[in-house]
């Protein structure tokens, strides 16, 4: 039979279960007055709409009669003389490749009408030819009208040729270039040329790490991983599925894992909960100042093992010190197989990883093929602020970082120096320099990268600026005397480069194989390891959220939209605090009547610096005796929507320092959170397929798998065979499925985004989140599983609050599985029976179509529907003055990013996911003017295109060659509330953990 764990959402539907449950019964729980429903917008002079009409009307059959049809009249004027390259109505793509100074990808840029409209990934890249949630987000910072529209001095705007003279005359050789990792081979040649002193820093260091490998191989960098080649995974405190270094290890994870008799094993052992720490089959809750302590007893197990010298280590907590051996015997037992990662800021603890790799003969582990992405160095960075106390440094010129956001010392000495900014906006950083110079979005500019160790990759322009901005190579080579455009700078660092590839091929592809260059790997000296003492009392550390990352797109509505994978919590950062912790400092989060949540705040105070009024969220997972803190929040100058969101988490921790002992003092300020949390419930029913690795290997699919059957005069039947309805012709066309599997799905996020640009869903803001307006056609739910459960509170008398005290026990932590929800396309679907107008309709090729010109805005459909996927336009996002500094669409450059292929839907009407209709019948009609049959894979929906594990599978089941085809004869293979008797188009694969 099927495992059957108990879920829950989170701590809201056990503190108030009956909340949940009236809430579960009721999607629209914050009902909209009459006059805020109907709106303004002024409807006295405008003429009135059918769907206005019917509003007014009361929806009755006599008023859908008379009501009159209108349809504006736009005129268009036509190309004198049409580009070659362009085609109306029909998109362009465009490999190029970004890097921001913490995510690096390959990727393919949509254009439309020479618009960039959607970052698609580079699935043909070498490396990271994925994209994450930001990536995907990347594409609307290019509209954003508070980028700098011209060089600066002194505040006012000027000339390009008046501020490159300005900012020469501030260049002395007591000046130094400041900068974020550079991996680019042409902007490093034009620094040389500028012959300053060069200093890197990054916003999320990996400094002390890299200085391990510098020292080992010659080369600044850090190791690359192959997963192929791992059994068992043991990270520490090391998020590889999220932000460790800039590999996107997403597909490889997803392919290892796999059901079968050779399934990657994944064990983590980790502060926080995490997306890492979120897939794994086995999860260790140690404190951020335990991750030393804890690789050097792995090490030193596995020393013993081989015959080799081992290193002091404190004694570890009695809780984990067992499951610490065990996983120590896992590694021998794997030998070869093995694969030991470190996500901690410090050279002990990747030393500790590197050797106990090397011990095991890792085949996974590589220090021959570097990743240069994350290669600041804190080092180089602390001399500087020595140099500018001292006087020794007279001006600083910043290029595309943010330092005196990041950096509290850096900003206490900013007017000790003169400064010039090289940014793409009046940052806090760009805001205090005499002269301020314009960079152009990845986007607008010419830009070549080496991100790893044999590649080489290249951006290319897709638009001309939007601004009077520049390519930073440049504007770099301009300050350094130099008149080549960025182009031609680009053009001669590829043929430096020696890539396998000429010019154009370089530009078509987006990337080239190079020569890796060889390092002389040296030994891993171990005397000077010395193991730091965990700390006793309570510990704060910083971490990136899946949305947000280290703040480059801290002006972007989609990275706060984004709901955090873990909290599902949108549009702020929060310290996240055990239940125990919560218990101890009088913190607590409580539902509101309305279904929003609301909890206390506290101060923190670490080495005498208190931040104070930071919301608290009591987070299953988290470790006692550690609080963290999400970085790149609490902006001040990043324009109208990032302003004043949050809190700034290193003006308490520089990037670094990894941890510190913290005192915190609740308070009695309210904080109400943007939770999703309550919003589209399942209504207890079960939802989640979950079974461990040797059920799935030998027992019965019919039993950990077991179809819901009903009894009729017939015998025992099936949903698919006991209908209510006529089943519908899905035999003579396409029949269009989709399969998810939720071995592969990590959480990442990024189909949510994909999902949202592709077709216009509107941003909502904060306001509306917590009111469960949000306009997400995909949604991801996280489910906690757990053996304590109602009823066993209630016969043993625990409380809520002691009860999640207990769950806090590390063998009882909740399990934690990612379930992406869209509409299910259902072959007898409720909605479709419910509109009183035709406006949701089924396809002969098995969609649940909308019709946005018939919708009248009953929400019968929304309340019909057992999934909770049917969004409402509760306003008419585009024009209404609330939504002005949250909606794209609002602003002259934020409707650039509008896909043309989709309505923008109004007021009043009902939306939801169409399996991106507009890609299938752009499909059908390429084949159709071809004269052939589609193919499999020729097109997919955004979501799948997005996946960079390969989760989400789309296609026609009526072509026995489709893999989607394959994927329902699976034995995983269910549908989502089978028993309701949907019959849905989307189907699940259950989840299968590696343990016993």
């Amino acid at each position: 039979m099927t495992e059957n764990n108990k879920y829950w959402r989170g701590i809201e539907d056990q503190s108030n279960p009956e909340l949940s449950e009236k809430l579960a019964q009721n999607e629209f729980s914050n009902e909209i007055s009459q006059a805020d429903f109907l709106g303004n917008d002024e409807l006295a002079e405008s003429s009135t709409s059918r769907r206005d009409f019917l509003k007014f009307m009361g929806f009755s059959t006599a008023a859908a009669t008379l009501a009159a049809c209108e349809a504006p009249i736009v005129e268009s004027i036509p190309y004198v003389v049409k580009p070659d390259s362009l085609t109306p109505g029909i998109a362009n793509y465009y490999a190029s490749s970004l890097y921001d100074g913490y995510d690096f990808a390959s990727v393919l840029v949509k254009t439309r009408e020479g618009r960039p409209i959607k970052i698609e990934p580079n699935n043909d890249a070498i490396f990271n030819g994925a994209t994450n949630a930001r990536v995907q987000a990347s594409v609307l910072s290019l509209y954003d009208g508070a980028r700098m529209h011209s060089p600066m001095m002194d505040g006012a705007a000027t000339s390009w040729k008046e501020a490159i003279t300005k900012a020469q005359s501030l260049l002395t050789e007591n000046s130094v270039l400041l900068t974020r990792t550079v991996i680019s081979p042409a902007l490093k040649s034009a620094i040389a040329k500028l012959g300053l002193r060069h200093v890197s820093v990054d916003a999320v260091s990996q400094s002390n790490r890299a200085d391990v490998y510098e020292a080992l191989t010659g080369v600044r960098g850090l190791p690359t991983v192959e997963l192929a080649k791992a059994r068992l995974v043991f990270a520490v405190g090391a998020d590889f599925l999220g932000d460790l270094g800039g590999e996107n290890l997403n597909s490889a994870y997803a392919a290892a894992r796999k059901p079968g008799s050779d399934m990657l094993r994944h064990i983590q052992a980790e502060s926080g909960l995490s997306l890492s720490g979120a897939n794994a089959d086995v999860r260790i809750k140690a404190k951020v100042s335990e991750y030393e302590s804890v690789l050097a007893h792995v090490y030193n197990k596995v020393a013993n093992a081989v015959g080799v010298a081992t290193v002091s280590a404190p004694a570890l907590r009695e809780d984990i010190k067992l499951s610490v051996e065990g996983v120590a015997n896992e590694l021998i037992a794997a030998g070869s197989g093995s694969l030991v990662l470190n996500g901690l800021n410090s050279a002990t603890a990747e030393k500790l990883a590197a050797k106990t790799n090397e011990l095991l003969a890792s085949e996974a582990f590589n220090t021959s093929r570097l990743d240069f992405t994350a290669s600041g160095s804190d080092t180089d960075f602390a001399a500087l602020l020595e140099d500018i106390k001292s006087g020794d440094v007279t001006s600083v010129v910043t290029l595309d970082t943010n330092v005196l956001h990041f950096s509290s010392a850096m900003a206490s000495l900013a007017e000790k120096v003169s400064l010039v900014s090289i940014a793409d906006r009046l940052d806090e950083t760009a805001s205090k320099a005499a002269v301020a110079l314009p960079m152009s979005h990845y986007l607008e500019a010419w830009t070549d990268a080496a991100p790893a160790s044999g590649v080489y990759a290249v951006g290319q322009p897709t638009i001309s600026p939007l601004f009077d901005s520049k390519s930073a190579v440049e504007i770099v080579n301009t300050l350094a005397g130099g008149s080549e455009s960025a182009v031609e700078l680009i053009k001669a660092s590829a043929t430096s480069a020696n890539s396998s590839k000429a010019w154009n091929a370089l530009l078509h592809d987006g990337f080239a194989d190079v020569a890796i260059e060889e390092v002389a790997t040296g030994t891993l000296d171990m005397s000077d390891v010395a193991v730091s003492a965990p700390l006793k009392g309570l510990e704060f550390y910083t971490y990136t959220k899946a949305g947000m990352g280290a703040g480059s797109n801290a002006n972007n509505p989609w990275t706060y939209e984004l709901p955090d994978p873990v909290t599902r919590l949108s549009w702020d950062n929060y310290v996240v605090m055990s239940a125990a912790d919560a218990v101890a400092y009088g913190v607590e989060v409580k539902a509101q009547s309305n279904g929003s949540m609301n909890g206390n705040t506290i101060n923190i105070t670490v080495d005498g610096t208190t931040l104070e009024n930071v919301p608290v969220w009591i987070q299953p997972g988290q470790t006692q005796g550690s609080i963290g803190l999400a970085v790149g929040f609490g902006r001040t100058e990043a324009g109208k929507v990032g302003n004043n969101v949050g809190v700034n988490a290193n003006s308490l921790l520089a990037p670094a320092v990894s941890y510190a002992e913290a005192t915190v003092v609740a308070t009695e300020v309210e904080h109400g959170f943007a939770s999703v949390q309550l919003a589209h419930t399942m209504m207890g029913r079960k939802i989640v397929n979950e079974i461990n690795l040797p059920t799935f290997l030998s027992g019965n699919a019919k039993e950990w798998n077991e179809k819901p059957t009903f009894e009729s005069y017939k015998g025992p039947l099936t949903s698919f065979e006991a209908n209510l309805w006529d089943d519908q012709d899905h035999e003579t066309s396409h029949m269009w499925n989709m399969s998810i599997d939720l071995n592969s799905c990590t959480g990442c996020g990024a189909c949510v985004v994909a999902c949202s640009l592709e077709n216009n869903v509107p941003v909502v803001g904060k306001d509306e989140v917590r009111r469960h307006r949000d306009m997400h056609w995909l949604r991801i739910d996280r489910y906690y599983s757990s053996d304590m459960t109602k009823e066993v509170a209630e016969e043993e008398g625990v409380g809520a609050i002691e009860k999640y005290a207990k769950m806090e026990v590390p063998s009882e932590s909740p399990s934690v599985v990612f379930q992406p929800v869209m509409c299910q396309h259902c072959n007898h679907a409720p909605c479709e029976t419910v509109c009183p107008v035709g406006a949701t309709v089924h396809s002969r090729e098995g969609l649940n179509h909308m019709a946005y010109n018939r919708c009248i805005g009953t929400r019968y459909c929304a309340n019909n529907c057992p999934y909770k996927v049917r969004r409402f336009n509760w306003f008419n996002y585009q024009v209404n003055d609330k939504f002005t500094d949250v909606n794209p669409s609002q602003d002259d450059y934020g409707r650039m990013v509008l896909n043309p292929d989709v309505t923008v839907r109004a007021r009043g009407v009902i939306e939801k996911c169409s399996l991106c209709i507009q890609r299938i019948q752009l499909g059908k009609l390429e084949a159709k003017k071809d004269g052939r049959q589609l193919t499999d894979g020729e097109f997919t929906t955004a979501c799948a295109q997005a996946c960079g594990s390969g989760a989400i599978v789309f296609g026609d089941v009526n072509n026995p060659k489709s893999e989607v085809s394959h994927l329902k004869q699976e034995e995983r293979a269910y549908h989502l509330l089978e028993e309701v008797g949907t019959q849905p188009s989307i189907f699940y694969q259950t989840k299968v953990r590696n343990r016993a």
